[in-house]
């Protein structure tokens, strides 16, 4: 079906608001993909604050030149390009998004249904390779609780020992650590000459 003039002006205005708020955005060729594949993927970037917008390349290209700045090449790209914009986060929309082109549903199909293109990150357009490297790393949520998990490490073996502390003075009915006993040593077997 065909795309009226009127529904490429509101998908132009559509894309030139998301870019408007976009902390990163990548561009995903895609290919087969079923509605329900495309609800899939939409619900999944719904939870980091991320659209995925699919556009006719010289769309994409008028609202990239119009927000950004930037002149965007995507003749070269078969297919329709789906824009992620990344709102809150600049990593997470492309990390989940790249999920899903790793997902074992897209590696198995004949003709992979959705691949990266390109992406534009702190301002400047990165190819394919670096979109790939830049959507593998971890968003800022999961190395925030990285973070939080090895700050908690030292503190959890603390609590241990203290708790473990606190059952031998009960069980040799002192009520102080100080005053506890050391558990003899066994014995050392002597040195062969």
């Amino acid at each position: 079906m065909a795309v009226t003039r009127q529904q490429k002006n509101e998908i132009l205005a559509h894309l030139i608001s998301e870019l408007k708020e976009a902390k990163s955005v990548g561009f995903a060729q895609t290919n087969a993909m079923t509605v329900s594949e495309f609800s899939e993927l939409r619900a999944s970037l719904r939870t980091v604050n991320t659209s995925y917008t699919l556009a006719k390349k010289t769309i994409v290209k008028i609202a990239v030149k119009e927000v950004l700045g930037l002149d965007l090449d995507l003749s070269l790209i078969p297919g329709q390009i789906g824009v992620v914009v990344s709102k809150d986060d600049a990593i997470a929309g492309l990390s989940k998004t790249n999920a899903f082109i790793t997902a074992k549903h897209n590696k198995k199909a004949e003709v992979q249904k959705i691949t990266w293109a390109a992406s534009i990150f702190e301002g400047s357009v990165q190819g394919l390779e670096e979109t790939k490297a830049i959507a593998s790393m971890p968003s800022r949520e999961t190395l925030l609780g990285r973070l939080v998990g090895s700050m908690m490490s030292p503190l959890s073996g603390m609590a241990r020992f203290l708790d473990a502390a606190a059952k031998e003075v009960e069980a040799q009915g002192k009520t102080k650590a100080g005053e506890l006993k050391a558990a003899p040593k066994a014995e050392e077997a002597p040195a062969a000459e």
